[in-house]
């Protein structure tokens, strides 16, 4: 495997672990000028952002006018040099907030954004990758085609709903513990909020922890294999 493979996965875990975003788009105000604004987002089960925008917004104002866009996602913390940063350039297409799974899977993660879905002036926009720029650490960077960002097609998002809330009825001892043993905490109330190919997130009290997989999943089935195996490695 190249670096440039190595690096690809690993921009791609590093995606998944994030929630928020500075959205750029050109400005239709001031032609030529680069317009950025703060944006929460969900992926999709194949990888690209989901963001809920409203049409009064001036960066959807932008984006009608130029759909390419830019999305920054960036690890918080004092050093913001040192830390792991990724720029997405790609086209937002509007894509309908009504879709069960994508709607059921982005108040999971903002349960606030409820009322936004029954205005009208709201909207999902999905950012189709193109090409990005990840920064994993000094000396480690590179240019990525979209496509490797991009995960396949499995049955699990409409399977997704069941199985979070399976973990969440039946599992929440096995929550706690993939906190305390993978992310040393030990919070008092969990929740999983989705689940993918590639891992899950729990919103361990307020903070949201990302859990990736030895292996890709597929289906509930290797999904249910891979929860208990790693539930079996906290218990080790």
């Amino acid at each position: 495997m190249s670096i440039s493979s190595d690096l690809a996965d690993e921009a791609r875990l590093f995606l998944r672990s994030t929630h928020s975003a500075i959205l750029s788009t050109l400005s239709a105000r001031h032609e030529g000028y680069p317009y950025g604004s703060v944006a929460p987002f969900v992926l999709d089960h194949e990888g690209q952002p989901l963001l809920l925008i409203s049409t009064i917004a001036e960066h959807t104002k932008n984006i009608l006018a130029n759909h390419k866009v830019s999305l920054l996602v960036f690890s918080a913390g004092e050093d913001l040099h040192a830390n792991a940063r990724l720029t997405l350039l790609g086209e937002a297409e509007q894509t309908d907030k009504n879709a069960l799974h994508l709607r059921a899977r982005y108040l999971r993660y903002f349960p606030a954004a409820e009322q936004y879905f029954d205005m009208h002036d709201f909207h999902f926009y999905r950012i189709h990758i193109q090409q990005a720029r990840f920064i994993a650490g000094f000396g480690r960077m590179s240019w990525i085609d979209g496509e490797a960002l991009r995960s396949e097609r499995t049955s699990l998002p409409a399977q997704e709903s069941a199985i979070v809330e399976h973990m969440n009825t039946d599992h929440q001892e096995n929550l706690k513990n993939y906190c305390q043993h993978l992310h040393g905490v030990s919070p008092s109330q969990v929740e999983m909020l989705g689940i993918d190919r590639d891992g899950f997130d729990v919103r361990a009290d307020t903070r949201i922890h990302r859990f990736n997989f030895e292996q890709p999943v597929q289906d509930a089935i290797s999904a249910r294999a891979a929860l208990v195996a790693m539930a079996k490695a906290c218990r080790a």
